[in-house]
């Protein structure tokens, strides 16, 4: 990566952590953009050069796993199909306690977490960002299993539902106060329960001999 490109990463992050921090220490509504364009120590006009809206300060941490189940479901075995995909890759992270499933008590995380939670305008724009995962999983789904557009849409609905539920419970379990290690196993039985439910409505459309994880 040249020199620039690695100067904007790091401009990104410093403003990024810095509006998380205010965000976190005073509430969301509380902060303005020029407390966080200070605190930063860059103009207003770079910081929207880099984050459109306040929204995207907290939201983009979580855009490396827009794609996610897009990209488990393309990277998979020929012979394996998407909801196996999905399920082992889930139960995988669930392992490596992967914020992605919610399931981590790192304090940092689960700062941002109730930064989230508690407010309404960042859990607006989350939804955004569930749609777009939803879309980059529906176009998979239709280009690599062969499955039909409005089939594979609301294919991906349900799956982005069920990972959704599944994420938020674990962080509100680790939120409480139980260590991610001793939610792993409440973790992995609700993950098996949730694709278990799935399986049976989607199974159909993507035959295959191997079992689940």
């Amino acid at each position: 990566m040249a020199l620039r490109e690695r100067k904007k990463l790091r401009t990104r992050e410093a403003i990024s952590t810095a509006a998380i921090e205010l965000f976190v220490e005073h509430g969301f509504d509380q902060v303005s953009i020029t407390q966080v364009a200070e605190a930063a120590d860059v103009s207003r006009r770079t910081l929207f050069a880099y984050f459109p809206t306040k929204e995207d300060l907290v939201v983009h941490r979580f855009a490396d796993h827009e794609d996610e189940p897009a990209r488990v479901v393309r990277a998979r075995p020929a012979d394996q199909s998407p909801l196996v995909a999905l399920h082992t890759h889930f139960i995988e992270r669930l392992r490596a306690h992967d914020p992605f499933t919610g399931l981590t008590d790192l304090p940092q995380v689960l700062d941002l977490y109730r930064l989230l939670r508690g407010t309404p305008a960042l859990m607006a724009r989350m939804l955004q960002f569930n749609e777009t995962s939803e879309r980059e999983l529906a176009s998979a789904l239709h280009e690599t299993a062969g499955t039909p557009e409005l089939t594979a849409r609301l294919a991906a609905a349900q799956i982005a539902s069920v990972h959704w539920t599944l994420a938020m419970s674990n962080f509100d379990r680790c939120a409480s106060g139980t260590s991610a290690p001793k939610a792993l196993p409440t973790a992995v039985k609700a993950a098996n329960q949730g694709f278990a439910l799935l399986s049976s409505g989607l199974a159909p459309l993507w035959p295959t001999t191997e079992g689940s994880p």
